[in-house]
């Protein structure tokens, strides 16, 4: 281990490890660990970066607008996290899933608490804009057994790539959200509309940097769920359009090869009425499977 006493000067080939034997009597260890992993990482990307201190300045400045643009509303540094991959790493990290379980992504901004529950098979679209859907499936256990009685959570943004609480007084409150239950044989099902694709916020500092970078704002058209049931670990996913044009480059690295679901296009006049619609309408089916408790 690193002695202060012995040299406890401050050198480039020493930096990190000075500054670590700076925090040998930090009362809480894990802070201490952690916070010398990071100075271990940062210096070691200082030194092969080499920066100017004109790059540097430009550094802090670009955070300290990313502070600056952060509000009750809006976390700008949780973006910064999401189209840096260390949101979707975090997520990874925390739900490793047993072999045959759903994978998770990242919850999203926009998530209400308080969405209503509604009867299995209810239409979550309220203004009656866009091309309609029917999704459905089963939620199961990793043994392939129907799970009775879990709650499904699910809200997506509209055919303009919007969500309700993004233009209130436009869209009616709890548009395109909903909470169902499942029966004792675990099917779900509810009408909706074709999710669009959308930006992420990009008019802050984040926005600058993913053009700076060449990069676009923007994640590919999905649905988001959050799965919970008794005795199984709660689920934070999406299920996405496998044919929407950025689905291969999400801004925030959330798209999995398990959750792209096929949006069939149902024309056949025979399979509408049976579905319940009297026109073309769009049909996802996809399973989830809950890892246990």
């Amino acid at each position: 281990m690193f002695d202060e006493h012995e040299n406890g000067y401050f050198t480039e080939e020493t930096s990190a490890e000075v500054v670590a034997a700076r925090n040998a009597k930090a009362e809480d260890e894990r802070l201490r660990d952690c916070v010398n992993i990071l100075v271990k990482h940062i210096h070691a990307a200082i030194k092969e970066m080499e920066p100017s201190q004109e790059e540097w300045f430009k550094t802090i400045m670009f955070l300290t607008e990313t502070g600056h643009t952060c509000d009750d509303w809006r976390q700008e540094f949780i973006l910064l996290s999401d189209i840096m991959g260390v949101s979707m790493l975090v997520d990874a990290i925390n739900n490793r899933k047993p072999s045959g379980a759903s994978e998770s992504t990242v919850l999203g901004p926009f998530h209400v608490a308080e969405a209503p529950e509604l009867p299995m098979g209810s239409n979550i679209c309220l203004d009656g804009k866009g091309e309609p859907m029917l999704v459905r499936g089963r939620i199961l256990d990793t043994d392939g057994t129907p799970v009775a009685d879990a709650k499904i959570d699910v809200w997506q943004a509209n055919d303009e790539g919007f969500y309700d609480v993004q233009q209130k007084g436009i869209q009616p409150d709890f548009n395109l959200r909903g909470v169902f239950r499942t029966g004792p044989d675990g099917t779900y099902s509810f009408r909706a509309v074709k999710p669009k694709f959308y930006p992420i916020p990009d008019d802050g500092p984040v926005g600058k940097l993913l053009r700076s970078l060449g990069r676009h704002p923007y994640r590919p058209a999905h649905f988001h769920y959050i799965l919970e049931a008794d005795g199984f670990e709660s689920l934070t996913t999406h299920i996405f359009d496998p044919d929407d044009p950025y689905i291969n480059s999400d801004a925030v690295f959330g798209v999995k090869e398990s959750l792209m679901a096929k949006f069939d296009l149902i024309e056949d006049r025979a399979a509408q009425q049976e579905a319940g619609f009297d026109e073309a309408f769009y049909l996802v089916e996809h399973d989830f499977v809950l890892a246990k408790g």
